[in-house]
């Protein structure tokens, strides 16, 4: 269930390996975030680093750190293989600090991947400065395995190398019922119904969006995530100047505030970044005011002339403690969610796992840490109070570089 980068990625691993496979999607592959999202491929979690991971997972978390590790390449060695056309960049991945004290952060983040074998760097204030055109940032870290694709374009791929390995995907199919019959899954949908052996449930942050789905085993997952409205926006394309200007490598870029800053070109010269809101309702005027007066701060006179020609928006799916959700559901059922904004290269890798763990592979071979559900207490309040998190994070981002006197 869920024709996003997991659910594909899941079903192409198993249409491959010979499995009678089916995807049942509620819209179009790519429809969520998984085709919305800014197209970058970064190869780490938001908050955990190698030693928080294997402190709380062991053994388990020490396969998840592996998976992380090769996340950005296995995007890549993919996209190679099958020929997609995913305007894919491997130009590295970097995470600029925005201050002092976050540049402390970046050191701890490359000695800990560098002990993983993560092709990192550290880098110097200069050499942030050169590589983005911006002297905001105290320095930072580099992981040369990332880069940019476009995610819609990934996602169409992967669906249609699915049905090229013989398995179907069946769109526009929003799913109303799982349940159990004998040793078979049932699921059914709007335009139909499919039973088979096994289950992967990969519907992330969409998860009850369609329809309640109370009673089966998508009931924990939808219970366990906050799902929050990442934006996105698009410049119209810019000149030769401002590209050799801001970003001239053409690198990811994902900053250490708690409401990012994240910026990449795409292949037609645009600038393509984000935020979040603190009021949804707004909608893309009040991006375009946002992200304006930020493009100025970070790269003064540069956008000014600069018109935004797309805004778009989907959904991301946070748990509290930012860590993603690996679980089994029943006999042969698994699912996830939580990417935590960090859905590309994670969900192709974890697509490949979810289809060995429901193919018979031991857990001890699956580089998912497997757990039970963790309900959020009072999720209705907590969805309501999400766009005060914004604001809050913002707060606290002001407050580490105000309190800094080197900062």
């Amino acid at each position: 269930m869920g024709g996003g980068l997991v659910g594909l990625s899941a079903a192409l691993q198993l249409a491959e390996s010979g499995v009678d496979v089916a995807v049942v999607e509620a819209v179009e592959p790519g429809w969520g975030a998984a085709g919305r999202n800014n197209g970058q491929v970064i190869p780490t979690l938001t908050q955990h680093d190698p030693d928080d991971i294997v402190a709380r997972e062991g053994e388990a978390g020490e396969r998840f750190v592996g998976l992380l590790r090769n996340s950005a390449q296995t995007v890549f060695n993919t996209i190679k293989r099958l020929g997609i056309a995913a305007e894919a960049e491997q130009t590295g991945w970097m995470q600029p600090a925005h201050s002092s004290g976050r540049m402390r952060l970046a050191e701890q983040r490359v000695e800990q991947w560098a002990k993983y074998g993560a092709p990192v760097e550290l880098l110097s204030r200069d050499q942030v400065r050169e590589m983005t055109g911006s002297d905001v940032w105290h320095g930072g870290w580099l992981n040369r395995s990332g880069g940019l694709i476009n995610p819609l374009a990934l996602t169409r791929g992967l669906a249609q190398a699915v049905m090229v390995a013989r398995g179907r995907v069946y769109a526009h199919a929003p799913v109303y019922g799982i349940r159990r019959d004998g040793d078979r899954w049932v699921v059914d949908a709007k335009s139909g119904r499919v039973t088979a052996r096994a289950l992967i449930l990969a519907t992330n942050a969409y998860t009850g969006e369609f329809s309640s789905l109370m009673g089966t085993p998508a009931t924990d997952i939808r219970r366990e995530i906050i799902p929050v409205m990442s934006w996105q926006i698009a410049t119209e394309p810019l000149s030769a100047e401002i590209r050799q200007a801001v970003l001239p490598k053409r690198q990811a870029l994902t900053d250490t505030h708690r409401d990012p800053h994240f910026i990449r070109w795409d292949v037609r010269g645009r600038l393509v970044t984000g935020g979040a809101l603190m009021n949804p309702l707004s909608g893309a005027w009040n991006l375009k005011t946002h992200i304006a007066r930020r493009l100025n701060e970070l790269f003064p006179g540069r956008f000014e002339a600069a018109r935004f020609e797309y805004a778009w928006h989907g959904r991301i799916a946070v748990t509290p403690d930012h860590f993603p959700r690996f679980h089994k559901l029943g006999p042969d059922a698994v699912g996830w969610a939580g990417c935590n904004g960090r859905g590309v290269a994670l969900g192709v890798s974890v697509g490949k796992e979810l289809a060995k763990s429901v193919m018979g592979v031991p857990d001890s071979e699956v580089a998912l840490p497997f757990g039970p559900p963790t309900v959020v207490p009072y999720l209705p309040l907590v969805k309501a109070a999400a766009p005060l998190a914004v604001a809050f994070m913002r707060w606290q981002d002001q407050r580490e570089v105000r309190d800094r006197p080197d900062a």
